[in-house]
Formats: structure tokens, sequence, C-alpha cells
């Protein structure tokens, strides 16, 4: 199957544009409960592939987005600037960053923390965490959400 596309079931019927958008979950406001603003799941571990489509969705709901935070670990390479929409966006790396969070640093000071999903990860969980991740209310850290949805899958085994 090409890495690019949905599941099996929705090969040829969805448009590649929608199977993108089933990549992202991204809540329009965060209230003062939640901890993350969504859930994003890449298909590399690549941010010069990755991140332009992300920061571009990203802008679209919260407004301009100047820099993207990561976690050190797992990135590969790591370009420090990227060029999206006429713009640079800087990027930074800290290895005290978790590797399952992004943070997208908007203008105005405002941020959009981000679930990231391995890009491994199978459909079914990765749509169950991205909706937890979106979900008004969720006090779930990114570093957490996919042990809970693996563990939560294996008991319905």
């Amino acid at each position: 199957m090409n890495p690019r596309v949905g599941p099996p079931d929705l090969m040829g019927l969805v448009p590649g544009s929608a199977q993108r958008a089933q990549r992202l979950r991204l809540a329009h406001t965060r209230g003062n409960e939640e901890l993350l603003d969504g859930g994003w799941w890449p298909y590399s571990l690549d941010p010069a592939e990755e991140l332009p489509g992300l920061v571009m969705a990203v802008d679209e709901i919260h407004g301009p987005v100047v820099g993207v935070v990561l976690g050190a670990d797992g990135w590969h390479p790591q370009p420090v600037a990227l060029h999206v929409g006429g713009r640079w966006i800087g990027i930074d790396y800290f290895a005290s960053q978790p590797a399952s969070l992004l943070t997208a640093l908007c203008t105005g000071g405002r941020r959009v923390d981000l679930l990231v999903v391995a890009p491994q990860t199978s459909w079914e969980l990765a749509a169950k965490a991205m909706l937890q991740a979106a979900q008004t209310g969720n006090r779930v850290t990114a570093p957490h959400i996919m042990p809970d949805v693996e563990q939560a899958a294996a008991s319905l085994r």
C-alpha cells in the first residue's frame, strides 16, 4: 500500500486531499483544561517533508506559525528553518521535548501543542489517539496518549 493514502477501504473513494486531512485533528480553540490542541500523524520523521503541510493547516485555524519546537529524538534530518508559504519558519529541537509532542509557535504569542503519532502506527490506533488529543477536556499528556490507546485496544482483543 502506498504510504501516502488512507486505509484500503478508502482507496479510490476519498480524494488525496481528504486522506491527508485525516492525518491531522485540530481543535479550533483550546480551553483552560485541555493540554493539547490536537494530534498529527506524519508520514515520516523528515521535518522538511512533513512540516510545510502541517504549518499551512495550523496557519488556517490558529494564525501564522513563526516557529516549531520538536523533540530532539527521532527527527531526521534536522533543518533549522523551512521556507513555507513565502516565509521562513524556525525549527528548534530540545532533548526535554517529548518525541510525541510538537509545539507550533504562532504570532501574538499563541502556541499550538500537538500529539505526534509515530508514522508506523496503524490507522486505527492513530485515529483514536488523534481524536483523544483533540477532544474537549482532554487532560492526558502527549507521551501518555499512545500507551493509553494501545492498552485500551489490547483489552478489547
